[in-house]
């Protein structure tokens, strides 16, 4: 039976993205070659400029059969933790000086191969120290599809021909793929032991140190047999099976399993650093890139007024708040603040919430019971859902915007004591509640209206005050619920609404009532930025000419785009194309958010650009026309 090697490498600016290889049949050549180059392109570390696959036959006779370690896997509750486990089973294999090994990984971050460390004398032994050592020809008995890259199995398969190399006598191995935290420590004589977690998630640093003893001039046969001898691994063990907390806990066995499915349908999320202050330009894994994800709307995060509010705050009242607002978590500046925030929205009074989040679900589930029927917008965000949910009244789901559905649900449902709920600028698709009707159909029909203002706050309107402002109505909702997270450059959420509701809120609104309320630093920042937008409603304007033409520039590259807000959706539809430009884009040093369910629904996943009114019109333009080609590329 013939055999080949298949080997891909791929890697941007000489620096290395992915690897893989298999021994496969002769038949199994021209598709396991395409899925690799595809498993190569979309890469969690981006786009490669160069990609290399090596066919190569090899002779079936010369490959050497060996039984897979024994697996142990460890839970660990940081990298901390992790570093510490390492140490002690670095004891256990005699070696002592395991502090001065670990301090040698960071050379390994940017070598494509791994470093061969003597651990009697600390001399590392590869001939080329940039490239290190590679160990190559070897798979798994029964691999897996190539497309899907299985860190376990892959990981398994290399321990096992290192550890059964002569003069090795163990491996340390952390992970280079920014969403893999798990590394393992392997040796024969303790085979191979999975650590949970060894770095932080996002990082992308990671490498390998083959741990030799012996003398220097038998390097040349290790080196060899890691390079040169074919070997295939037998009898992999499926993860779940290996011992571990896992097999303890039927939870934990849960968890694992929806993180497999949530991988499967291209729903898996992860953290991304962002290593400088969010502006229209930022760092990110080492790159200058355009920011279009960020919600701070008018480019106030950076104010030195703000930042100096926070340090004269923070100077006189120190760095904590001390308790809730209905203990002693209340000063002179959350007074303020809420007067303000309440005069700028031209209600009677405010209260100030940690999030907009606990503002929601605090305001709807004090406000509604099993009695009460809530009208809610289909596409309102999770903290409204969540509010209603909580409740424990009916809720009504109706179709988005859509009065006339709205009014029939309204006559259907004949109640005397229902709330209409809705977002005002919607998070994921820009667009502006219809305030006039609903409010009209509230009237008619004796409901209570709330609105989440999150992202229209600083956004719309002439002057930022909002969707009452954007429709020049002399009416208002009876309350509002707001962030500071946003245009307003800070922390926490707001309601506006009369001295009754506010009293009752007070009492009732488990949010606010057992919270540690917010610090003074944050309060002094709201309430800088808040002057900030009341005394400069040119911020508005440019924000809101900003994203006109950054709507110009998409549909001048036939990609259809328009909104009201500073929220700017390019629906693409099917999740897996969506994360792959959003990754080809984030390669292009274009940072743009890709949504996906349960975000939006399944089949409606798309890019959601943030615009700032920071962003000059030139990042706007290019990114626009990097929007296009990605699209374009995948599409």
């Amino acid at each position: 039976m013939a055999l080949y090697s298949l080997k891909m490498r791929a890697s941007k600016q000489n620096c290395h993205i992915s690897g893989a290889e298999k021994i496969i049949t002769e038949e199994k050549i021209c598709t396991d070659s395409t899925l690799l180059l595809q498993r190569a392109l979309h890469h969690s570390k981006g786009s490669p400029d160069y990609i290399n696959l090596k066919i190569e036959s090899i002779d079936e006779h010369n490959i050497e059969y060996l039984p897979a370690l024994p697996v142990k896997s460890i839970s660990v509750d940081s990298a901390t933790t992790g570093q510490k486990k390492i140490l002690e089973i670095l004891e256990q294999l005699n070696i002592t000086n395991g502090k001065q090994i670990m301090s040698l990984f960071k050379h390994t971050y940017n070598m494509r191969g791994a470093m061969l460390l003597n651990v009697d004398t600390l001399e590392r032994l590869e001939p080329d120290k940039q490239r290190g050592i590679r160990a190559t020809y070897m798979d798994a008995e029964d691999s897996a599809c190539p497309c899907d890259k299985n860190h376990f199995a892959e990981a398994l398969v290399l321990a096992t021909k290192v550890a059964n190399t002569p003069h090795i006598i163990g491996e340390i191995c952390v992970s280079d793929d920014p969403d893999y935290i798990t590394g393992y420590v392997a040796a024969k004589d303790i085979g191979y032991v999975r650590i949970s977690q060894l770095k932080s998630m996002g990082s992308p640093d990671g490498g390998r140190i083959f741990l030799y003893r012996g003398i220097n001039k038998n390097v040349h046969e290790c080196i060899n047999y890691l390079e040169k001898q074919r070997v295939i691994v037998k009898n992999i063990p499926p993860l779940e099976s290996t011992p571990s907390l896992l097999s303890q806990n039927n939870v934990l066995t849960k968890i694992t399993a929806d993180l497999q499915e949530i991988h499967k349908k291209n729903l898996y999320r992860k953290i991304t650093k962002i290593d400088t202050v969010q502006a229209p330009h930022i760092t990110c894994h080492n790159k200058d890139m355009i920011l279009l994800a960020s919600n701070n709307y008018l480019g106030l995060i950076n104010h030195p007024n703000i930042k100096n509010a926070a340090i004269a705050a923070l100077k006189e009242f120190g760095t904590g708040s001390g308790g809730s607002r209905l203990t002693t978590g209340t000063n002179p500046l959350h007074i303020s603040l809420e007067k303000k925030l309440a005069q700028f929205k031209h209600f009677p009074a405010a209260l100030l919430f940690n999030t907009g989040y606990m503002a929601n679900v605090g305001v709807i589930s004090a406000l509604a019971d099993k009695n009460t029927i809530i009208f809610s917008d289909e596409l309102n965000h999770a903290s409204i859902i969540d509010g209603c949910r909580l409740s424990k009244a009916k809720t009504i789901i109706y179709q988005h915007n859509n009065m006339a559905d709205l009014e029939n649900k309204i006559k259907l449902a004949d109640t005397a004591n229902g709330i209409i709920v809705s977002d005002a600028v919607f998070s994921m698709d820009g667009d502006v509640a219809n305030l006039p009707q609903i409010l009209s159909l509230a009237k008619r029909y004796g409901l209570l209206t709330i609105f989440d203002e999150a992202h229209s706050t600083g956004v719309i309107g002439a002057a930022g005050r909002g969707i009452v402002e954007y429709y020049n109505s002399s009416l208002k909702p009876d309350i509002i619920v707001g962030t500071m997270s946003k245009a307003l450059a800070s922390e926490g959420g707001f309601i506006c609404a009369d001295t009754l509701i506010i009293d009752y809120l007070k009492n009732k609104a488990r949010s606010f009532i057992f919270s540690t309320s917010l610090s003074p630093a944050v309060i002094a920042s709201s309430m800088e930025a808040l002057n900030i937008l009341e005394n400069n409603p040119s911020l508005v304007k440019q924000l809101q000419s900003n994203t006109a033409y950054f709507c110009n520039c998409l549909q001048q590259n036939n990609i259809t785009a328009a909104s009201p807000s500073a929220i700017v959706p390019i629906v693409i539809g099917d999740e897996k194309k969506c994360s792959l430009i959003a990754d080809n884009l984030f390669a292009d040093n274009i940072y743009l958010s890709a949504i996906r369910y349960p975000t939006v629904k399944t089949g409606e996943a798309r890019l959601r650009a943030a615009i700032m009114a920071s962003h000059s019109h030139n990042d706007l333009s290019i990114a626009a026309n990097k929007i296009a080609s990605a699209i374009n590329s995948i599409t």
